[in-house]
This record gives structure tokens, C-alpha cells and sequence, in this order.
């Protein structure tokens, strides 16, 4: 009896997501849904208790500085930096950078060297201690996920 239940609300669970579900795609790309060309890359950060200000401070003088000389010279076209109020506390500060086109991610000497002119050899260094120094102390790097928008047209 009590497994005759069991298999019974089995089977209307099954049988209400069946009609929930359409028989087939019909969305078509770029007919239904156009992919956007810009990317965006997310790096999700849990900082330390009580170092949030501390890592504020280095991104300050690091990444944003890096993102402004990146930015100078068209390797990306935005960036920004999101504290995450509350949630599962898995983490605590979201980075993200804005690139036009997946394009801009693939290794290119010539951008390198253009980034670096901008950047300078003194400041990339100078970011590489504080990273090694400061940050791999206070801070985790959970994820970093690139993102594409999907437009419904």
C-alpha cells in the first residue's frame, strides 16, 4: 500500500512536468534571440573578516588602475566592483570587467605591448607583489565566469 503511494505521486509528478514542458525548441538563434558581442567576466571573491577595506584599498592601486590602463587604450570598455550584502556567504565581493568582444580575451602580442606602454613594467610588478604578498592572504578567488547576453528579439 504505502509503495503504491509513493509510485502513485511519482507518477503525477512526472506527469505535471511532462505538460510543463514544451515538446521541442522552437527558439531559433538569431531569428528568436540575437548572442550580444560583448562579454562580460565576473570573479567572485570571499574576503577575509574584518580585510574587506584592506582589499579595497589594494584593488585601488592594482586592478582598478590595471582596468583604467586597459580601458585607455580599448582592451575593455567597463569594470566595476559589487559588495554582496547578504547570501550564502560563499562570497562577499563580485569584480567585473566588460570586454567588446570575446576576441579581446585571446592572446595578441601587439595588445600586450600596447597594454604594457600604457601600464608601465613598474606598476605590473608592483601589482604582482601585492598579490603575492597581501591578497593571497586575505582573500579566495571562488569562480570566474564569463558571460555572454542573449537578447530576445
Amino acid at each position: 500500500m504505502r509503495l503504491t503511494r509513493i509510485l502513485g505521486a511519482g507518477l503525477v509528478g512526472a506527469a505535471a512536468l511532462a505538460l510543463a514542458t514544451p515538446a521541442s525548441a522552437q527558439l531559433k538563434e538569431w531569428e528568436d534571440y540575437t548572442p550580444q558581442k560583448t562579454v562580460i567576466e565576473l570573479t567572485y571573491v570571499k574576503v577575509d573578516e574584518g580585510q574587506l577595506n584592506t582589499y579595497l584599498e589594494g584593488l585601488k592601486s592594482t586592478w582598478v588602475k590595471a582596468n583604467e590602463a586597459a580601458k585607455s587604450v580599448g582592451q575593455i570598455t567597463d569594470y566595476g566592483i559589487y559588495i554582496v550584502p547578504y547570501g550564502s556567504n560563499e562570497v562577499n565581493l563580485v569584480l567585473r570587467i566588460n570586454y567588446p568582444s570575446m576576441a579581446s580575451l585571446d592572446a595578441d602580442k601587439a595588445e600586450y605591448d600596447k597594454f604594457m606602454a600604457a601600464w608601465g613594467a613598474a606598476n605590473a610588478e608592483s601589482s604582482n607583489r601585492t598579490v603575492i604578498e597581501l591578497y593571497n592572504k586575505i582573500r579566495q578567488i571562488k569562480g570566474t565566469y564569463i558571460l555572454r547576453e542573449l537578447k530576445m528579439n
